[in-house]
């Protein structure tokens, strides 16, 4: 597994570190969105200073995206390995339960791209539906 994520951070030029690929592997192992809360809260010996660092590298190099879900902290996301979060052919919908707190990417849906006035240029979208999610639904 450690061949593998080294291999997706020097794919995208980034040097494989034992904190980045423990944060790799972490991201690579939840299906839902996490916060730099999460990750403190969860990996053993970090420190928030490094793990945001890491955050910032992740997100450069479009390893990971972030999303403003409106819960009060940002939540990063594993991007496809094709993905260049690109406007508007990357950008997906994103969905928040309100049950269970859980924000997770839903890739299948794109988020359109819109025709804005003139001389305006848009460089990102974040389209957040709320709701709740098919797992507290039962």
């Amino acid at each position: 597994m450690n061949k593998e994520l080294e291999a997706r951070l020097t794919t995208k030029n980034i040097k494989p570190t034992a904190m980045r690929i423990l944060v790799l592997d972490y991201l690579n192992r939840h299906a839902s969105a996490v916060s730099l809360k999460d990750l403190e809260e969860n990996l053993e010996s970090t420190d928030r200073i490094t793990l945001f660092r890491t955050l910032k590298t992740f997100e450069e190099h479009k390893i990971i995206h972030s999303i403003d879900d409106g819960s009060g902290s940002i939540k990063y996301a594993l991007c496809a390995q094709t993905c260049e979060c690109d406007y508007p052919q990357d950008l997906h919908v994103h969905f928040y339960c309100k049950v269970c707190f859980e924000t997770k990417c839903l890739p299948k849906i794109k988020i359109p791209a819109i025709n804005l006035p003139e001389h305006y240029a848009p460089e990102e979208a974040n389209v957040v539906v709320k709701g709740i999610c098919d797992g507290c639904m039962i």
